[in-house]
C-alpha cells in the first residue's frame, strides 16, 4: 500500500481539523482529494509529508510511519504545496540544481526532469519571469527531482488559465502512470479528467470514497420536462422506472431514474399517450459537482 491512513485525528486547540480519518491508496492510483475550504485537505497532506504531527492515529507512506520514519517518508514523497515556494530571483536550471544538490542528485537527472516537465524552453530564465503555469511546472519538477514513488499535490492548478490547466493536467496524468498521486483540487472536471478515484472530506471527516468508474456506473439520470399546464406528480410517477418526481418551477418537473437507458423517449411516449403537450425536454445527469455540493452543504 502506498498510503495508509488509520484513525487520524488532528486538533488545533479545541478545534478538530481531522476527525478519525481512515483511507488507503494503492500503488499506481491517482486519487482526487476533494473538500470545501477548511475541510482538512491541506492538514491531511501536511501530516502525510511529515510537516505536521497527528494528535491521534497512524499514517504510513510506502510502509514508513510518518511519525517515526520521517526521513524515509520524505525520500519517498514528492510534495507540491498549495502556495508553491520558489526562489524567484534564481534561474530555473539553477534553482533545480540547487535542490538536486541537497539530495545529491547528478546533473544529468536534473536535465531529464527539465525535459520531462516541458521546462526546456524556459530553463534559462529567472523564475520571476515565468507565467503561473510555468512556475507550477518548476514546482512539479522540484517534487520529481528525487524520483519519489508518491506525489502529493495540493491545489496544483490554482490560478491557471484554460490552456495552462490542460498542460498541467496532462503532465500529472503522464507522471501518474508510474507513481501514486494524491491531489487536492476544487475543479471537478480536473478530477474527472485525471483521477481513478475520489475521496471527499467535509468538516474533517470522509463523506465519500469511491472509484470514478463506480460513480459513473451508478450515476442517477435526471430528465427535466416542461408541460403547457400543471400535471399532477402522482400521474408522472406512473412512468416506467421513475424513482422521484419534483416540481421545480411553474410547469417544469424533474424526473429521477436509476438506469443507463436514455429515458427521454419514454417520457415523450407517456406524454403522447396521456394527451400531454411538452414544451421542452432534456437530460440532466448527476455530475460530480452536484454530488460534491450534496455531500458538503451545511
Amino acid at each position: 500500500m502506498s498510503i495508509q491512513v488509520t484513525n487520524i485525528t488532528k486538533e488545533y486547540g479545541t478545534q478538530k481539523a481531522l476527525n478519525n480519518v481512515s483511507f488507503s491508496i494503492q500503488k499506481g492510483e491517482i486519487v482526487g482529494f476533494l473538500g470545501p475550504n477548511g475541510a482538512g485537505k491541506s492538514t491531511m497532506m501536511k501530516i502525510l509529508t511529515t510537516f505536521l504531527k497527528a494528535s491521534e492515529g497512524d499514517a504510513a507512506v510506502n510502509n514508513f510511519n510518518v511519525s517515526e520514519e520521517t526521513i524515509n517518508v520524505q525520500k519517498s514523497v514528492g510534495y507540491l504545496p498549495e502556495h508553491n515556494p520558489l526562489y524567484l530571483d534564481m534561474y530555473v536550471r539553477e534553482y533545480l540544481q540547487f535542490n538536486a544538490d541537497i539530495y545529491k542528485i547528478p546533473k544529468t537527472e536534473v536535465e531529464k526532469v527539465i525535459e520531462r516537465t516541458g521546462l526546456l524552453p524556459e530553463a534559462h530564465k529567472k523564475i520571476e519571469q515565468l507565467s503561473k503555469g510555468y512556475r507550477q511546472r518548476v514546482g512539479l519538477a522540484n517534487a520529481l527531482l528525487h524520483n519519489p514513488e508518491v506525489l502529493i499535490l495540493d491545489e496544483p492548478t490554482t490560478g491557471l488559465d484554460p490552456n495552462q490547466l490542460i498542460e498541467i493536467r496532462e503532465l500529472i496524468k503522464n507522471v501518474g502512470t508510474e507513481k501514486t498521486v494524491l491531489l487536492s483540487t476544487h475543479i471537478m472536471q480536473e478530477v474527472e479528467a485525471i483521477c481513478d478515484r475520489v475521496i471527499i472530506i467535509n468538516k474533517g471527516e470522509i463523506v465519500l470514497d469511491k472509484k470514478l468508474s463506480e460513480l459513473t456506473k451508478n450515476k442517477q439520470q435526471i430528465v427535466e420536462v416542461e408541460f403547457d399546464y400543471r400535471v399532477e406528480e402522482v400521474m408522472l410517477q406512473r412512468i416506467n422506472n421513475v424513482e422521484k418526481v419534483e416540481n421545480t418551477a411553474g410547469f417544469v418537473y424533474q424526473l429521477y431514474f436509476s438506469t443507463e437507458k436514455d429515458m427521454r423517449g419514454d417520457v415523450f411516449d407517456f406524454a403522447h399517450d396521456n394527451g400531454l403537450k411538452i414544451l421542452q425536454l432534456h437530460q440532466k445527469n448527476t455530475t460530480l459537482e452536484k454530488l460534491f455540493i450534496e455531500l458538503t452543504k451545511d
